[in-house]
């Protein structure tokens, strides 16, 4: 787990400059406090900074092969490396270190782009080839690592693995997007492969890019692809998928440095340390409770004790208020996922003990385990019951004729549930997945910001990707389009960026690509069967983990914050139509208040949308430039 950056130009001859890599680097430190190291020559500079984790004293980068053709800056882990090193070994290559980066150094000589698909891990790396006068940059499947990229006024490139670090050069389009900031008022995230800034672009996940010296622009290559439909079951589902999460969890126990997992009550996690405990014993495990969410510190205990780990947990209260305008530090850009504050103070809690600490991220998109995959398999039946046009004239007027009920239970708000079986399939999932629905958000904009927005939708992103799958089963549609949005969006961008602030590798052993692969392929009655998701994951870890946790409902990590801004209109009112949002031209700021003003008195649940805007506000104010908070202001024990 590191940082990586670089500049590249196809046509100037001259090396890059070190102090502009350095620039980059060092707002990147808390990514690799382990040290640092720089690699330029003619058309290409690479900048590295360092946490050890595999091969401590020969892991140093920018590596290069022994000639000096091949240079690599990488970040993440490579788990099959050593298998890798075997083959490589056999077709005459030589290895100098014990390191999972050389691998990928002599697996690019000997087959080139083809080395992508032989990778198991997460990676986001820039590997130079002096010889072919090429850069490649890739990003793994899931997008567990990130890599962006921004177009230099001089025809060059410029790549980090944080947004800040492109923001230090000069020249580097600074100016919001208005369609990302449509994106995040819908999403509460900028989704791949735009970013918050006009000049600053995402590479996705599965994706590399080929710079070719000489060439004026890059070639764009995709290596891999989710599955679209389902296969026929295994025999043995329940069994394979305990063989095939406890193979993933082993490989990414790969370490020279202490090693942990999180543990909240949930089954991911659960199931992720009960693997981990059968092959480390003693293994460490975290958990933190939050004031105003449910407490799952004492199912956490129980899975603890019957895998005989080293149970840490901890108590902590959260200025959500205080922390929205902190966002922008960690993530580069808004973002508006509030469980990133308890799931960095749980990477502060797993970083005084061990380095590198496994997760059980990934689960509910590979699994089925969002509530949203329930109510959506649900309303697709009720959709092919009734013809097109009946659905949307008869429940589309039931829906508008209902009254809104924000702020009551899911099974009480029938206008919404009325409203997505009215829509085509794609829409009425992307509806689920909405934080704030195109009317409200726009109500929120100034004119100005609404013309630019005007003709920008949201929901096409998820059309698109839905089309792709198998149209029968629409569970896997859902899941397909999590794949691609929410999963790299949000999930995987909140657990990279609050480890790395605290210098934390984080390993989510239930995004192995293989058993992503597997998993989604499953017949959907594997997936959700009776209302209950999972179940195949369940049935799995019968014999692992306590009915609290096989049996329990799904629990978001997150306090709830509705009460907090509550409690504070005036701070909020301050916030959310003071300077920093005033001088953006962005908002109207009497709709701004009014938002406040009703969910102060009861009027409706805006917290999501208050949140978002307060990490807005953040944002505007410091331009993501500010310090990332220290351990001791994330939490307070």
């Amino acid at each position: 787990m590191c940082g990586v950056a670089g500049l590249f130009h196809a046509f100037r001859t001259t090396p890059p400059e070190l102090a502009s890599l350095k620039a980059m680097a060092d707002l990147m430190s808390h990514r690799g406090p382990d040290g640092e190291g720089f690699h330029a020559e003619p058309h290409v500079g690479l900048a590295h900074r360092r946490l050890a984790i595999v091969d401590l004293a020969g892991g140093a980068q920018p590596m290069a092969t022994a000639d000096g053709g091949i240079v690599v800056s990488f970040n993440g882990e490579i788990y099959n490396h050593v298998a890798l090193r075997r083959e490589l070994r056999r077709l005459g290559h030589e290895f100098r270190s014990h390191s999972d980066t050389e691998a990928i150094l002599l697996g690019w000589r000997e087959w080139g782009v083809d080395m992508l698909r032989r990778l198991d891990g997460m990676f986001a790396f820039a590997l130079w080839d002096a010889e072919q006068g090429q850069l490649l940059l890739a990003r793994d499947r899931l997008g567990e690592k990130p890599m962006h990229l921004a177009r230099l006024p001089d025809g060059g490139w410029a790549f980090a693995s944080e947004i800040p670090a492109l923001l230090a050069l000069p020249g580097v389009n600074g100016r919001l997007d208005p369609a990302a900031l449509d994106d995040y008022l819908a999403l509460g995230y900028v989704p791949d492969p735009g970013t918050i800034y006009a000049g600053i672009r995402t590479l996705p996940p599965a994706h590399a890019l080929l710079l070719r010296r000489g060439e004026q622009e890059p070639i764009e290559i995709r290596y891999w692809q989710a599955p679209v439909a389902a296969v026929v079951a295994p025999a043995a589902p329940a069994e394979e998928l305990a063989a095939r999460l406890g193979q993933a969890v082993r490989d990414r126990l790969m370490a020279d440095v202490p090693l942990g997992s999180f543990l909240s009550g949930g089954l991911d996690s659960g199931a992720v340390t009960a693997m981990a405990a059968r092959a480390l014993t003693g293994i460490s495990t975290f958990t933190i409770g939050f004031e105003g969410a449910s407490d799952e510190r004492p199912v956490a205990a129980q899975v603890a004790w019957r895998a005989g780990a080293r149970h840490h947990a901890q108590t902590g209260t959260a200025d959500y208020l205080e922390m929205a305008g902190r966002q922008a530090a960690l993530f580069g850009q808004p973002f508006g996922d509030h469980s990133s504050v308890p799931t960095m103070a749980v990477c502060a809690l797993a970083r005084r003990h061990v380095k590198v600490a496994l997760s059980g991220d990934g689960g509910d998109e590979v699994f089925a385990g969002y509530r949203r995959h329930r109510f959506h398999s649900l309303a697709d039946g009720v959709r092919r019951m009734l013809p097109p046009g009946m659905r949307r004239r008869v429940i589309g007027g039931l829906a508008a004729a209902y009254p809104a009920m924000h702020g009551a239970p899911r099974w009480l708000r029938a206008r919404s549930t009325l409203t997505e079986l009215s829509l085509d399939s794609a829409l009425g999932y992307y509806r689920m997945v909405c934080k704030q629905q195109a009317g409200a958000r726009r109500g929120l904009l100034s004119a100005p910001a609404r013309a630019a927005v005007d003709g920008h939708d949201p929901s096409a992103r998820f059309v698109a990707l839905m089309a792709r799958c198998d149209p029968d089963d629409p569970l896997l549609q859902a899941q397909y389009a999590d794949i691609h949005t929410y999963l790299p969006g949000d999930i995987l961008t909140k657990l990279d960026r609050t480890s790395m602030a605290v210098s934390l590798e984080t390993r989510p052993p239930l995004l192995a690509h293989e058993l992503v692969e597997w998993g989604l392929a499953l017949p959907a009655r594997l997936k959700l069967r009776q209302g209950v998701g999972k179940r195949v994951l369940r049935e799995a870890m019968a014999d692992h983990l306590p009915p609290a946790v096989l049996q329990g409902a799904k629990q978001g990590f997150a306090a709830a914050i509705g009460p907090q801004l509550r409690a504070r209109p005036g701070a909020l009112r301050a916030r959310l139509t003071g300077e920093a949002m005033g001088d953006s031209g962005l908002f109207d700021l009497a709709a701004l208040g009014r938002l406040v003003d009703e969910h102060a008195a009861g009027q409706g649940d805006h917290s999501q949308a208050l949140w978002q805007l307060l990490v807005l506000e953040g944002f505007l104010r410091g331009q993501g430039r500010e310090r990332i908070p220290s351990e001791a202001e994330l939490v307070r024990s």
